[in-house]
């Protein structure tokens, strides 16, 4: 990847080589970050707010100029072919950019004649979205009147009329209630069957981006800390998970459990409470756990529970994904 993407030849819609991104007064919020995403894939950048999500997002749709590293979108380079990457992607943004005046059909016209669409061509796209997104009945009302799913479904019509490549959606179902997000996760889902469209997500939503994406790279303080499908990144971790909540001292308990579980990960302490991550099946943890609650460690209350991306989150970072704060 060190050379620009040969024409005629098959290229990743999306590849990032050694990327940073230094802002003035030197915050660094994207630290060499290196990635691939394959065609027709549904890619996930996870992490909290800070993590460099959003400002790698700026540097693949072009708004943001990378201080070091290289990417390419579609074949073209995000830093001397801006116009190429434009034509080949949509993005729906955090932010709407929906004109609250106008109904959804006439937000839909608007951004198709921006997009230089011809009359008819525009028409029957639309038409065509409308009926994807499931909006055809309130196509004539105003804007202002959609619930935030119905506008973020909008928002990714919007996204769709050209017919990209690669869509990218940062973070698609903030605000939203865990039902129209489980909607929307259902859209993108089909968006990326019916359009052959491949996605690149940004959400702090960990555990609903392991039944969407197909991969996912956990980003932390700007930098890439984990990149797999999040199956395969849980099962490095270990399935099960078990947490202690401690009335004594957590070092020692986490000791005793590490001792008791072997093949266990290493421990995580975070304040009274204690968690490992382990392969063996929930079954036998049970009489094994009940070992460690006899051995008079001050254990008050235990959890046995699936592992999840936002145990493995913590176990690399130290944090709960909640316990982070904006930077």
């Amino acid at each position: 990847m060190s050379e620009h993407p040969l024409p005629g030849l098959p290229v990743a819609p999306v590849m990032v080589e050694e990327l940073g991104k230094t802002y003035p007064g030197g915050i660094e919020a994207v630290r060499g970050i290196s990635f691939e995403v394959a065609e027709g894939e549904i890619f996930g950048l996870l992490g909290p707010n800070g993590a460099g999500k959003t400002t790698t997002l700026g540097v693949l749709t072009t708004t943001v100029r990378p201080t070091s590293g290289r990417a390419f979108v579609a074949g073209h380079d995000v830093v001397t072919s801006g116009l190429g990457v434009r034509r080949a992607i949509g993005v729906a943004f955090q932010d709407s950019v929906l004109d609250n005046e106008f109904s959804g059909r006439e937000n839909l016209t608007l951004h198709a004649r921006l997009w230089g669409m011809r009359s008819r061509d525009a028409e029957r796209r639309i038409e065509e979205l409308l009926s994807v997104v499931g909006l055809q009945a309130r196509a004539d009302d105003n804007v202002r009147a959609y619930s935030g799913g119905m506008r973020r479904r909008l928002e990714l019509a919007r996204a769709l009329l050209a017919q990209p490549r690669v869509l990218f959606l940062d973070e698609p179902t903030v605000g939203l209630d865990p039902a129209v997000r489980d909607e929307i996760w259902a859209l993108v889902r089909r968006l990326r069957r019916d359009e052959g469209v491949t996605v690149v997500l940004s959400t702090h939503y960990l555990e609903e981006a392991e039944d969407v994406c197909d991969r996912v790279a956990i980003l932390h303080a700007g930098s890439l800390v984990a990149l797999g499908p999040p199956g395969e990144l849980i099962e490095q971790l270990g399935i099960e998970s078990i947490e202690l909540r401690i009335d004594g001292d957590p070092a020692v308990a986490a000791r005793e459990l590490t001792s008791t579980l072997t093949e266990a990960s290493a421990p995580l302490v975070r304040g009274d409470l204690v968690s490992v991550a382990v392969a063996t099946g929930a079954a036998d943890l049970a009489g094994r756990l009940a070992v460690v609650h006899a051995d008079g460690l001050g254990i008050i209350g235990s959890t046995l529970r699936r592992t999840s991306l936002a145990d493995v989150f913590a176990h690399l970072t130290g944090r709960r994904l909640e316990e982070e704060q904006p930077v």
